[in-house]
């Protein structure tokens, strides 16, 4: 069950050639989170595996696009990516993280592709 103390998202939309989502929250805080960044991120089971040690990196998604947006109940959207991946169930709250916690994340992306020999591609 969502928390209803928790921010919700009062608008989705894709911007920039739909290569970003655009979330404005009910705290009146608006933010932009880029394609590539929701695609590697994907809380799917194809990507963050069944464990934290399961986690997949995910190389050369630099020029991703999100094709659409699809509502999951009143908790989530589920995002469908121009290289097909569509099974990510992104939850409000797991959003807001990657809202709050980008920089890290990114940042954590970024190390791990290099230690891999990988790019953004």
């Amino acid at each position: 069950m969502t928390d209803k103390t928790e921010p919700w998202p009062t608008e989705l939309k894709l911007v920039d050639e739909k290569h970003a989502l655009h979330i404005c929250w009910d705290d009146n805080r608006h933010d932009t989170l880029d394609a590539e960044y929701l695609r590697v991120e994907s809380p799917s089971a194809e990507v963050q595996g069944h464990t934290p040690a399961e986690k997949q990196i995910v190389p050369g998604k630099k020029a991703v696009t999100i094709r659409d947006v699809i509502p999951v109940g009143s908790y989530a959207v589920r995002l469908v990516f121009s290289d097909g991946h569509s099974t990510g169930i992104f939850t409000w709250r797991y959003l807001r993280k990657l809202t709050d916690e980008r920089g890290d994340i990114w940042m954590k992306y970024l190390e791990a592709l290099a230690a891999r020999g990988l790019n953004r591609g």
